[in-house]
Parts: structure tokens; C-alpha cells; sequence
């Protein structure tokens, strides 16, 4: 089988997307969307399914060691693990202490003492490593802007989520536990992208409102969704060309600039003040740094173009996909701006992205740039997340960089790494705790704990279903279907 002869770094190899599946409104590729996402699943559950089978150590098979844990409030103490985090060197035979949802401690045996009172589990063989963060999924749905106009920075993806999509379970069953969920590449902007955090404890969510991360005021963190290249170009009134790509988004920047201007010198007087614009309110925004900008963008002259307009008005960048970032990485690290890469590992997709390397993280790297990974679900498929890493490391990039990609890297590209992204003493308990070395192919997710709770327990058969794929594991709703349900039932009642 294919499994004995993966080396250590490698992950099972599966389809990539086909062409144009970001393209806003084209029916025909929304079908084809969904029968390869079909076919995924398949190649998942075999995949993971074989992984399991010939895993060769006693820990990648075993169900999480706190599966049956129920805490009542108090500290966790986990002890005998081999920790990862992220912003400092790896600690073997460990101690991680958890209470309030925050992380108390972290440190060796002999230097962290247990509370009294802690609830103690003994996770020998067990690596516990940061939630980890993806900067670019589309998990919940893609229904930000429509065809009526290339740019759209006012809509909200917030507005269309669907908080009980399977997704967010699978995500779970990966490790993840915060994600930024973007409306698609469509356009040229397409809209406020959401940050969110898996709070899927044994009541789900009920409402979306019940996984926002939100600043101080209460008020939903969340980027702004740009995109160049041949995703946003169209029949009118979509630019046919680069060039008017440019342009469209320059001329709705400066009228940012001038409304903005406006607003500043009717200070308190409301006869003074422009009619309100949610568009250019949330352009102006980016413009003060208060909304991240997250652009997709894959040539190295696309990337150029968005170098040039982010400097001309000065909103923060993360530079997305970057297939051809290996090339212009000099000029990246110059412009100090971090990418948020996706390692695809097999060919397809678009012909802008033909030159896309495994080595792109590393080129990067070395360059001095910030990089952090991304799945793009359903690109690839969040419970494969720590493949990209892996991928990554097997073209050179440094391990302990690569590791960073998936969490801490990540979180400062969300503005959020005071809170998340390592095993760091008062930020959020976000963890995921595996079988093995995050970059084996035969490492399984046993848990993940989303601020000090539970989400996920692979030992939990409704979990593991989430994990494996199989029979009903992809749907949120029964068919209704009377064959169907007597299958499922046992037979015809």
C-alpha cells in the first residue's frame, strides 16, 4: 500500500479543486464544486481510515486520554506530554495548566508546580500544541457580494454564515480552532471577512453570534476580503483586464480619501456630514488600520500591483495564495508584508497558479518574510491542515517556521497573537492535543479544547464520524428519503 512507503513528512495526496471554483455566480462550476467535494470525502475517510490502520505507535490509535473528563470550573493540569509552544523551544515530559478557559502554566516537571485542587491527566505519549489558525476559509458559506458590482466592501460574510454547517465540526476534527471566514474571490473586493473562534462544546452553537471574536467594545473582528487577477475579471461591469483592476480599486479608494476627509471636517456638525456610505466606511477603515486588509492574489505581477496600491493608501496587507511569491519574494520582505500561502499537492486549478512550488514557504522564509498556511476549505480540507506544514518542511522550509504557520504566524496576521497562537501564560486555552509529531502522516487529532472546553474527542463516535467521514458525515440535514431512513435505521419500521 501506498501508506508503507510515506516518509514521516508526508501526507496522503488528494485532487485539487477544479478550475474557476471562486468565480462568482457560474452555476455549472457550483455543481462541480460540490460532486469533487463529494469525491473528497471519499478520498479523505480512506485516507485517514488507512493512516489509522498502520499507524506503528500505541498513542496514534488511542482515544484522547481526558475523554471522559468533565470539569467543573477547575484547573487542568496535563503532565507527561511532549508540549510545542510555538514561541519557545519544545518541552518534553511537560506540564500545561489550564483554568478559566486561560493557560496558567507551562514548563518542564521540575519547574511547574500542580495546584492542589487541579483535575491531572496523564498525557504520556501525547504532543500538545497551540489551536491551530487558518487565515483563509470558507467554512459557513461564500454569500458576501453579488454580480451587481465588482466592488463591495460594505457587505458582510457575517450576514450568511451558516453556523451549523458540518464544516465547522470537521475544522474541529483538524486541530483548528479559530479560523477567518471569507467571502469569495469573485471581485475585486468582495466584502468584511469575520473572525471566529469553534466554540462547539456539547450544546452547539445556536447562532453565529455565538463563535465571533470581538474587541473590547463587543463589537465582531473581522478583515476586508481584495482579490486581482483572473477571479475578478468579467463581462461588465467587471474589468476585463489587470490594468482596469488597478484602476477600479484606486478610484474607490480615493473617494474613500475624500469622503473620509469630509467626515473629519463636519466634526460634530450633522448638517455637514456626507450622506452615509458603508462602502467607502469600510475602506476608510482599512485605511486607518482598523480592518485588515486579506488579498488574494497569485502572479508575481498581481502581487506587485497590490505592493503598489496597499503603500499608495496605506492599509495593512496579507497577501494570500502567493503561487508565484517565490519569485518576488526580495521584494515582499520589503514591503514587510506576511503571505498566507496554500501548498497544493497535486496539479489543477488555475493557470495563473502554474507555478506554484512546495519551496514557496521556504523561498519566502529565508527572504525574511512572515508566512503562515491556509486551507481555503474546501480547497483543502481543514482536517488535512497540518499536511501544508509538512509539505512545507519537506522542501526545506525550517520546522519550527513551518510549525509557527499553522498558529502563531497566523494569529498576527489576524491581529490576534495577544490572545492565541502559542502555549503562551494568559492567552486563551485554545489546544490540540495529538498522537504524535504534528507533521506525521500517521498523527491523528485526539482532542482539541477551544478556551479551556472540549469541542472535539475522537473517542466520541459522533466526533469520529466528523473525522472519518462515512455515512451521513458531510450532511447537515437528513435527506428525507424513506429508503434512506430505514437504511439508517435498521430497516423499514
Amino acid at each position: 500500500m501506498l501508506f508503507h512507503k510515506i516518509s514521516v513528512a508526508e501526507y496522503t495526496l488528494l485532487p485539487t479543486m477544479p478550475p474557476q471554483s471562486h468565480c462568482q455566480n457560474k452555476s455549472a462550476t457550483l455543481t462541480t464544486r460540490r460532486h469533487f467535494l463529494a469525491q473528497s470525502t471519499t478520498a479523505i475517510s480512506c485516507a485517514f481510515i488507512a493512516g489509522r490502520s498502520l499507524a506503528q505507535s500505541p498513542a496514534s490509535s488511542t482515544p484522547g486520554a481526558s475523554a471522559a473528563l468533565k470539569p467543573n470550573g477547575g484547573a487542568i493540569a496535563w503532565v507527561n506530554a511532549t508540549l510545542l509552544p510555538v514561541d519557545k523551544p519544545p518541552i518534553p515530559d511537560g506540564v500545561l495548566i489550564v483554568a478559566g478557559g486561560k493557560i496558567k502554566a507551562i514548563g518542564s516537571k521540575q519547574s511547574t508546580p500542580i495546584p492542589s485542587d487541579a483535575t491531572v491527566i496523564d498525557a504520556k505519549g501525547k504532543w500538545i500544541m497551540p489551536g491551530l489558525v487558518c487565515t483563509h476559509s470558507h467554512i459557513g458559506g461564500m454569500g458576501a457580494a453579488d454580480s451587481s458590482s465588482p466592488i463591495q466592501p460594505g457587505v458582510r460574510i457575517l450576514d450568511s454564515i451558516n453556523v451549523r454547517e458540518s464544516g465547522f465540526r470537521r475544522a474541529l476534527a483538524g486541530g483548528l480552532t479559530t479560523i477567518n471566514i471569507m467571502p469569495g474571490s469573485g471581485h475585486l473586493i468582495s466584502g468584511q471577512t469575520v473572525y471566529c473562534k469553534l466554540r462547539y462544546f456539547e450544546q452547539s452553537p445556536r447562532i453565529v453570534d455565538d463563535i465571533l471574536i470581538r474587541d473590547k467594545q463587543g463589537k465582531p473582528i473581522g478583515g476586508l476580503k481584495m482579490a486581482n487577477g483572473t477571479n475578478s475579471q468579467g463581462d461588465s461591469p467587471f474589468p476585463g483586464t489587470r490594468g482596469k483592476s488597478a484602476y477600479l480599486v484606486r478610484e474607490q479608494y480615493i473617494k474613500a480619501r475624500e469622503y473620509q476627509a469630509k467626515v473629519a471636517a463636519a466634526k460634530d456638525d450633522a448638517s455637514k456630514l456626507p450622506p452615509r456610505d458603508l462602502h467607502l466606511e469600510s475602506l476608510v477603515e482599512a485605511m486607518q488600520g482598523k480592518r485588515i486588509v486579506h488579498h488574494h492574489t497569485h502572479r508575481h505581477d498581481d502581487i506587485m500591483t497590490v505592493i503598489r496600491l496597499s503603500q499608495e493608501f496605506g492599509f495593512q496587507t496579507v497577501l494570500h495564495h502567493v503561487s508565484d511569491g517565490w519569485k518576488v519574494a526580495k521584494e515582499i520582505a520589503a514591503a514587510k508584508l506576511p503571505c498566507s500561502i496554500i501548498v497544493l499537492d497535486s496539479p489543477g486549478g488555475k493557470l495563473e497558479a502554474k507555478d506554484l512550488v512546495f519551496r514557496n514557504g521556504r523561498v519566502l522564509d529565508e527572504a525574511g518574510v512572515r508566512v503562515a498556511f491556509h486551507t481555503d476549505d474546501g480547497i483543502t480540507d481543514s482536517r488535512l491542515f497540518m499536511r501544508s506544514a509538512a509539505l512545507a518542511v519537506r522542501a526545506g522550509m525550517n520546522r519550527d517556521k513551518a510549525i509557527a504557520g499553522l498558529t502563531l504566524a497566523g494569529a498576527e496576521m489576524l491581529g490576534l497573537d495577544d490572545r492565541i497562537g502559542s502555549l503562551t501564560v494568559g492567552k486563551d486555552a485554545d489546544i490540540a492535543i495529538l498522537s504524535g509529531d504534528p507533521l506525521s502522516s500517521y498523527t491523528r487529532v485526539l482532542e482539541t479544547w477551544v478556551e479551556g472546553q472540549l469541542a472535539f474527542d475522537l473517542s466520541k463516535s459522533q466526533d469520529n464520524l466528523f473525522a472519518e467521514g462515512g455515512l451521513k458525515a458531510g450532511s447537515d440535514l437528513d435527506p428525507f428519503l424513506c429508503c434512506y431512513a430505514q437504511a439508517w435505521q435498521g430497516g423499514a419500521k
